[in-house]
């Protein structure tokens, strides 16, 4: 039975530090994995003797950089202490404008406190635009391994380039995906929008292949705790293509609803239950402290995760939060579906609520302002959940929700094909299932929150922006026109697929992709791109001439030697708002 706990449990956790939690079955295991990767150094160990100050600590998490601007970068890494230390660690850091660190550029020292896991950030300051720099950090005469990282252009930019990431499940495979994204060169920053973690169980979601490849999740349990967070974040940390990918540029990141519970809104989740596992907004707590102490966030405010990066005159980037400060809580078909099929009117008025908020009147004002002072030419938003319109004819969408429910692909195609050639023909029968209007196939995304979408393109199409979406969560790729509920084109959106866990190829074995593709673009008409069965990751490139998202996959997750191909790419130009064009 998972357990429940207090505010106060939690400062007292905090308090005392974290339990090491048996991150790494040995340290052979350890190194064989570091060694998966160009750029992860090997583990650095260190003993100090009794008669000194000096305790045995280790560097096991990498190192990492992230939230730059153009004259500083947030520094993070994680000191091992020896298991039941309790007391802070001094930590000194540097960075050079080389990789030998012949030349320091800046350097400091402070606290790895156990009140925040032994975790350590600095605020690196004073540093030059554009410009890529090596960092290091220091501890007991130890040193970490080294991390490049790069600093935000000013005035006037010829390029921008991003790699997007989403939804890296530890127990559902390889991170091949974030190692190969990791030898790639000149990017900017990588941006993750989320399901950085998950929170499930061992056993639980997508975890089928995991004791194989020894990547059953720690701890056992569905994390709920401060501790458990931790320990989960800290699992993730151990992987020697994480390490690398943090280790080669820095990251601007969100979080999605499994870095605290599945479907998270404002004050709840599918996956939390508040009769086993307690307070909703005490897990929250414990969730959104884990994730800034394990991540190189540049946090004032815990819940407070959306800010904007400007990249010179180019490219502005928003990050958003769709999940935590201001979402209400998703529809559910359940409640309309009847014998007779979708109570459609019921429907539609729920889905018309002006009150409906997925981001927060407050969030949404922000962005409108943001966007209003930016002059960049790409105005970008980096966030969670897909806000390209996504509508399925209803038997259909009933049949993919629940097999057997609905018309199944092939006979609904089937039935078009008849009402096409012999219209007369059709039964009363038939005629009915195709009287059925198209709804969104995903509640939890924009479609759910339809007048907040309408906010958000109005803001951009008033201001006359050149609106870019970036987007993660389904676990499959897709690129969209954006348009307004008149028609009017407004943006485009680029959305990746997942890191490792599984897409459309899970949810329904028996479809065939390349048919299942064909179908989601017949019938949404906005939709111009799809992949639904590959892992893989986004190269966003942005130019004053265009916008443009090549989406590349790996061939398995399942296994070390893996190949990579690039599938496609898609742009936009700027003053064509709406309008894809294949590059």
């Amino acid at each position: 039975m998972k357990h429940k706990e207090s505010i106060t449990n939690i400062l007292q956790q905090a308090k005392a530090g974290s339990r090491e939690s048996g991150l790494v079955a040995s340290r052979r295991h350890f190194v064989r994995g570091m060694g998966a990767s160009a750029l992860a150094l090997p583990l650095a160990g260190c003993g100090g003797s009794d008669g000194d100050s000096r305790i045995p600590v280790e560097f096991r998490h990498g190192v990492a950089s992230g939230d730059p601007l153009s004259d500083r970068v947030i520094l993070w890494t994680r000191v091992t202490p020896p298991q039941g230390h309790s007391s802070d660690i001094e930590v000194e850091w540097e960075v050079a404008s080389d990789a030998d660190f012949k030349t320091l550029v800046t350097s400091g020292k402070a606290m790895a406190r156990a009140t925040q896991d032994f975790t350590f950030k600095a605020d690196a300051t004073g540093l030059r635009p554009a410009t890529r720099y090596h960092y290091r950090f220091r501890c007991q005469g130890m040193t970490s391994a080294t991390g490049r990282t790069r600093t935000l252009p000013v005035g006037a930019v010829q390029q921008v380039k991003l790699a997007v990431f989403s939804c890296a499940n530890y127990p559902a495979g390889y991170f091949n995906v974030y190692a190969h994204a990791a030898r790639q060169g000149a990017l900017d920053a990588t941006v993750h929008l989320g399901d950085y973690i998950y929170e499930y169980a061992r056993g639980g979601y997508a975890n089928g292949k995991a004791e194989a490849m020894q990547r059953q999740s720690l701890p056992a349990n569905e994390i709920v705790s401060l501790a458990d967070y931790r320990q989960r974040h800290a699992q993730y940390k151990s992987d020697a293509d994480l390490q690398a990918l943090h280790a080669a540029a820095p990251m601007i990141a969100v979080w999605d609803d499994h870095e605290v519970s599945n479907d998270t809104w404002m004050h709840g989740a599918e996956n939390h239950q508040p009769a086993t596992e307690g307070d909703f907004e005490l897990r929250k707590v414990a969730a959104l402290k884990a994730y800034h102490e394990w991540m190189p966030t540049r946090n004032a405010q815990p819940e407070i995760i959306y800010r904007s990066f400007a990249f010179g005159d180019l490219l502005a980037l928003h990050m958003l939060d769709t999940r935590v400060i201001g979402r209400d809580e998703q529809l559910d078909y359940a409640d309309y579906f009847t014998a007779q099929g979708l109570d459609a009117a019921r429907f539609s008025s729920d889905m018309a609520n002006p009150a409906r908020q997925l981001m927060g009147a407050t969030q949404t004002q922000w962005l409108g302002q943001q966007m209003a002072a930016s002059q960049a030419t790409w105005q970008v938003l980096g966030q969670q959940v897909l806000m390209g319109r996504m509508e399925l004819p209803a038997p259909l969408l009933m049949d993919i929700l629940s097999p057997g429910s609905g018309v199944s692909l092939p006979a609904y195609a089937a039935l078009l094909a008849k009402a096409q050639a012999n219209p007369a023909s059709l039964t009363a029968a038939e005629k009915a299932i195709l009287a059925q209007p198209s709804i969104p196939y995903n509640l939890d995304a924009w479609d759910g929150y339809a007048v907040a979408r309408e906010t958000v393109l109005a803001t951009a199409r008033s201001l006359g922006k050149n609106l870019v979406v970036l987007a993660g969560d389904t676990h499959n790729a897709w690129a969209s026109e954006l348009r307004d509920r008149s028609g009017q084109g407004v943006g485009v959106e680029f959305a990746t697929s997942s890191v490792s866990s599984p897409g459309f190829e899970d949810y329904l074995p028996g479809q065939d992709p390349a048919q299942l593709r064909g179908a989601l673009l017949q019938f949404i008409n906005t939709l111009k791109y799809c992949d639904t069965s590959r892992r893989g990751y986004m190269i966003v490139t942005a130019t004053p001439q265009a916008c443009q998202a090549e989406w590349i996959y790996v061939d398995t997750v399942f296994s070390r030697q893996y190949q990579a191909v690039r599938d496609a790419a898609w742009k936009v130009l700027p003053g064509q708002p709406g309008k894809l064009v294949q590059a």
